[in-house]
C-alpha cells in the first residue's frame, strides 16, 4: 500500500532513519511540544525502529515518515498514538521538522492520508490531537481537515517558567 498526496508520501521507519529521528527527537523546540523531559538515546531509538514493523495493533502506535517527492527527501513524521481498538480512536500528531519545509503544503497533504488510512483501512470511528494555544499553525491544520475543539485544559502544559491552554480536538469519521 502507498499513502501518497500531494507530493509527499508516507513510508515506514527505516534503520537509516536513525540519525533523523534522534536529531528529531531530542531537539528542545519539538520536546516542548510533545511534553518529554527526556531525551531519546540512539539506543532505544534502534529498539524502536526494530520493532516498527509491527501493527498497529500489536504496539498501539504507528510512526510514518513523511517524504517529498520526487527526490524522496524526508522532512518528517506523523503518527497515530494511543490507539484504542475497543473504542476505534487514537491520537494524530505531525512535524515537519525544518522550519524551511513548513508553509508549504507538506502536513496538510500528510494529514489527509493519514486521516484516510486511519477510517478506510485501520477502520476507526474517530481521531483527536493535543495542541498548544499558541501553536496557531497546527490549530489552522487540523481545523482545516475538519477537526474541533472539543475541550481545552487552561494553564495545562508548562512551558519554561509559565504554563499554557491546550486545546483537545477531534475529527469524528463522516458518516456515508
Amino acid at each position: 500500500m502507498i499513502l501518497e498526496n500531494d507530493g509527499i508520501r508516507l513510508r515506514a521507519v527505516e534503520p537509516e532513519d536513525l540519525e533523523l529521528l534522534y536529531h528529531w527527537e531530542n531537539d528542545e523546540n519539538n520536546l516542548r511540544q510533545g511534553n518529554t523531559l527526556v531525551p531519546y538515546s540512539r539506543y532505544i531509538l534502534k529498539k524502536y525502529i526494530a520493532e516498527s514493523g509491527k501493527s498497529i495493533f500489536e504496539t498501539g502506535q504507528l510512526r510514518l515518515m513523511i517524504d517529498v517527492m520526487p527526490d524522496e527527501r524526508t522532512i518528517g513524521t506523523i503518527d497515530l498514538y494511543e490507539f484504542d481498538p475497543f473504542h476505534n480512536r487514537a491520537g494524530v500528531g505531525i512535524l515537519i521538522a525544518d522550519e524551511s519545509d513548513r508553509q508549504k503544503g507538506y502536513a496538510s497533504a500528510a494529514l489527509a492520508c493519514v486521516i484516510e488510512y486511519a477510517f478506510e483501512v485501520i477502520g476507526l470511528h474517530q481521531l483527536w490531537c493535543n495542541i498548544l494555544e499558541s501553536n496557531v499553525a497546527s490549530m489552522n491544520l487540523f481545523t482545516n481537515h475538519g477537526f474541533s475543539i472539543c475541550g481545552t485544559r487552561k494553564e495545562w502544559t508548562r512551558v519554561s517558567d509559565d504554563y499554557e491552554t491546550e486545546h483537545l480536538l477531534q475529527l469524528i469519521k463522516p458518516h456515508k
